[in-house]
């Protein structure tokens, strides 16, 4: 059987991934905070022939070898956090990030997430909370009879109520976190990413400080996905599709020609 058919079902394979990344990066290009994927891919191992350097019948060393490779797989996606255009909602609620950080929350399971999307909502208590219903962290209660509410650029969280409308009151403060490698994080969907061993311990810090990006009210952050360039990756996934399927059929027709002989 000729190598040539498993080596190019592994390219196949290959782009066949790189279409469902890009595919997920285009259904998410309205989505708030989300970042987008790029794939890696790294060559199989290689059949040996001959060693670089193996001493030849002359005496002589090899200048080069003779190798024949297996194939590619994909060795890793990777989130890429370029920033994403702030767009304006003028909504009180609606905090986007300038620089790096997530947002810090509390998951159904207890455990602390982050996140992107400052689209926040407030609960039946009062309490500050993302679209899918997770508390911020350190949690923010605002009073019930809340008149309006002012986020500056360092997280500090004022406003007035019907009890003290000419009174400013601080509610709370929202903190940031940054990561040493935020590539290393895991996606669980929802907008959400947990910290792995990979992405290092978080580093909590307001909002300006520590390398943390400044928060920006009325503003939500839109995905970082250029359209454009996803369909560009687009067409060249689907060739190269192409071309190693076509190097099936010309593997499949020396092998028909082999056959044609031996009859």
């Amino acid at each position: 059987m000729l190598k040539s058919l498993y080596t190019t079902a592994t390219g196949m394979k290959a782009q066949q991934t790189m279409l469902d990344m890009i595919a997920n990066n285009i259904a998410n290009v309205n989505t708030a905070g989300f970042k987008r994927s790029q794939a890696s891919f790294e060559d199989l191992l290689y059949v040996t022939l001959q060693s670089p350097g193996a001493s030849q019948g002359s005496g002589s060393a090899a200048p080069v070898g003779t190798q024949i490779g297996s194939g590619t797989r994909l060795n890793s996606t990777t989130k890429v956090y370029t920033p994403g255009v702030l767009e304006g909602t003028d909504r009180q609620l609606d905090v986007a990030i300038d620089g790096e950080g997530f947002f810090a929350v509390t998951l159904a399971d207890g455990g602390t997430g982050y996140t992107r999307d400052g689209t926040f909502h407030t609960n039946n208590e009062g309490k500050l909370v993302t679209g899918q219903g997770y508390v911020m962290v350190p949690e923010i209660t605002l009073p019930q009879d809340t008149l309006e509410i002012t986020i500056d650029q360092q997280g500090h969280v004022l406003g007035r109520t019907a009890g003290s409308p000419d009174t400013a009151q601080t509610f709370g403060q929202i903190n940031l976190t940054r990561f040493v490698n935020p590539s290393g994080m895991l996606a669980v969907g929802g907008n959400v990413v947990r910290q792995t061993d990979a992405s290092g311990a978080p580093i909590a810090s307001t909002p300006g400080t520590n390398g943390l990006g400044l928060l920006k009210q009325g503003f939500v952050e839109r995905s970082n996905v250029v359209i454009v360039n996803e369909l560009v990756n687009l067409i060249v996934a689907q060739r190269a599709y192409e071309v190693n399927s076509r190097a099936i059929q010309a593997s499949d027709q020396m092998l028909q020609t082999t056959t044609n002989i031996i009859r």
